[in-house]
């Protein structure tokens, strides 16, 4: 299957896929990839416009921020758990089966949710039913993102890999612009009827986008790679190829550290990449509403057109990282977020609705868009054929669950213990810098062969 004579300058091809397959499996990837983020990003915006009041009504603003993204968290706490069991399955059924059932269990969580009763309406048990339909919506995100990108990667030519699967971030990114433009819309309610039944309507609406990516899953073909390393275990299970098995697989005596390098590495590069991310796009909308007492639209319009943006940002960065190499183009972000970190909140502190918007646009760039687009490859690239899906979706996920889910939380309880912004420009550093230290440990992967058993490290 490998070819013997590849070389780090030229590396073995890997089995490819038609123009129209890969076309169709490249739209099915980016929709459905827009359905996780409209869940995400529509939750997290609810989360800090709205959800305090509709759901943990008579508190301190503060305390009703934390409580919102405290639910905000929890379906992050179900991403490692859904990585753990789909993850398994993709390895072994293929990487279709599962993308058709997250999109499903994604979206019809979102779908839900639009259609919950308040608190004013039956108590505590509209908070209890909201934490279940983030339960659900984790799970299947916990496969979903790690799904679309080795689907992308996979299926895509070596030379332009980190162009096409940056095609993920573009996912992200066309789900946060939907999010924020529907939310846009809705915060020019009056402010009685957004509480009343504005808020359902972006929760509702993304049953459209669910339907849509669902026929594409549907007709989509398998991976090029995954048939051909099913093919390559049913030979190893019939004993046509049994010297061919690795002799890490049958007398690997290293520690555990050192036999899961890649997943360590790919743990370091989710951290420094998701809770900056999550910070800017999430934890900040809630900030500048509640704590700055700026319009709610101000974030909602800032968030849109960085997306925007991010049409552009996105594809420049897989061309870098391709161009480049990954480890340095995903160190060059990493700088820039631990220099942006002090900054930003000094600029927001100001209060002046021109620099806040700038700021929280230059912020998203960085931290969601530009980072996450190069990752989409380089996490790929990571990890062998055999146990590719769950080790890289366990790696995320767990990332996401230490830094991403429980950012807007932990920054959240920091200004409520300390009342300043400091400790959470501090927070927003560290995590950033994490990634910057991994790249340091991380292996260069640009152009590796997907088809081989062991990982690049």
């Amino acid at each position: 299957m490998n070819d013997p004579t590849a070389t780090a300058d030229r590396p073995a091809p890997q089995p490819t896929v038609s123009r129209p397959e890969f076309f169709r499996a490249t739209a099915s990837v980016w929709l459905g990839t827009t359905m996780e983020y409209v869940d995400f990003a529509l939750y997290g915006l609810a989360a800090g416009l709205v959800f305090g009041d509709l759901f943990f009504p008579g508190t301190d603003p503060a305390i009703a921020l934390l409580s919102g993204f405290a639910t905000y968290a929890v379906g992050f706490l179900a991403r490692p758990v859904g990585a753990i069991v789909l993850g398994r399955v993709g390895d072994r059924h293929g990487r279709k089966v599962v993308l058709v059932a997250t999109i499903i269990l994604m979206g019809g969580s979102t779908t839900l949710i639009g259609a919950l009763p308040t608190f004013a309406q039956i108590g505590v048990g509209a908070p209890a039913l909201l934490v279940f339909l983030r339960i659900c919506q984790g799970f299947g995100a916990g496969a979903e993102l790690s799904g679309g990108a080795i689907m992308l990667a996979e299926s895509a030519p070596s030379r332009i890999r980190g162009f096409v699967s940056a095609f993920i971030a573009l996912g992200s990114n066309s789900g946060t612009l939907i999010a924020s433009g529907v939310w846009l819309l809705v915060t020019q309610l009056p402010k009685a009827d957004l509480l009343s039944w504005g808020w359902r309507i972006p929760f509702l609406c993304s049953i459209l986008v669910t339907v849509v990516a669902l026929i594409l899953r549907r007709v989509m073909k398998e991976s090029p790679v995954f048939l051909a390393e099913k093919e390559r275990r049913a030979q190893l299970a019939e004993g046509a190829q049994t010297s061919a098995q690795t002799p890490a697989a049958a007398s690997d005596v290293r520690g555990f550290f050192a036999r899961n390098r890649a997943f360590f590495v790919m743990l370091g590069l989710r951290i420094g990449e998701n809770g900056p991310s999550y910070l800017a796009q999430t934890f900040v909308v809630g900030y500048v509403t509640k704590v700055l007492v700026l319009d709610k639209s101000l974030s909602a319009s800032a968030v849109f057109v960085a997306s925007l943006i991010g049409f552009a940002v996105i594809p420049l960065a897989g061309y870098a990282s391709d161009r480049f190499g990954r480890r340095i183009t995903y160190r060059a972000f990493c700088i820039a977020l631990v220099a942006f970190a002090f900054p930003a909140f000094m600029l927001m502190d100001t209060k002046n609705p021109g620099i806040v918007f700038a700021t929280i646009v230059v912020g998203m760039a960085l931290a969601s868009l530009g980072i996450f687009a190069v990752q989409a490859a380089y996490g790929v690239e990571l990890f062998g054929a055999t146990n590719r899906y769950t080790k890289m979706a366990i790696a995320k996920e767990v990332g996401s669950l230490l830094s991403g889910g429980t950012a807007p939380l932990f920054a959240s309880a920091l200004l409520v213990q300390f009342g300043h912004w400091w400790p959470i420009a501090v927070y927003f550093a560290v995590t950033a810098a994490i990634g910057l230290v991994t790249t340091f440990f991380a292996p260069e992967t640009r152009g590796r062969d997907l088809t081989l058993v062991a990982d690049a490290v």
